[in-house]
């Protein structure tokens, strides 16, 4: 079974500053200290930010699910300020999808406003297709995650 999730998140800050924190490891250094509740610690294992860099999420205690989850930057392109990401081990791994991608693109509406565009891709045996509904999580975590960013970088401008 493949399918497929998509968000929109439209915040009040810039498409190139987004950029700046969506585009390396800046994103989960500040989801780990935005967010630790959700996203409990973020380090990086392998890399400095690009294309092979393996990041790790620990959970925090109490999260349903694998307690981590590590997943490697597959794409970046700076141009149209798409990252997407594969999970490699842990999380949906763990819990029986094949394939996990999450991609992050970061729209420009105007010079002062964004669209911070989610989505999740997956692939998963169809015994196990209840499983899906987990992507739901995912996409609601990363919505939390931009609205989160978004503030703290409007507070720190």
């Amino acid at each position: 079974m493949h399918g497929q999730l998509s968000e929109d998140t439209a915040v009040e800050v810039p498409a190139a500053v987004l950029w700046k924190v969506y585009h390396g490891v800046e994103l989960g250094k500040l989801a780990a200290q935005l967010l630790p509740d959700v996203y409990g610690r973020v380090e990086v294992v392998e890399g400095d930010g690009g294309v092979g860099t393996i990041v790790k999420v620990t959970y925090p205690p109490g999260t349903p699910g694998p307690g981590y989850m590590k997943e490697m930057f597959t794409n970046i392109d700076n141009e149209m300020r798409l990252k997407e990401t594969e999970v490699i081990e842990g999380g949906p791994k763990a819990a029986g999808f094949d394939v996990y991608r999450i991609r992050l693109q970061i729209l420009e509406k105007d010079a002062e406003s964004s669209i911070i565009r989610t989505s999740v891709e997956y692939e998963i045996d169809d015994k196990l297709a209840e499983m899906a509904s987990k992507s739901r999580l995912t996409i609601e975590r990363l919505g939390t995650l931009a609205q989160a960013i978004a503030k703290h970088l409007k507070q720190n401008k």
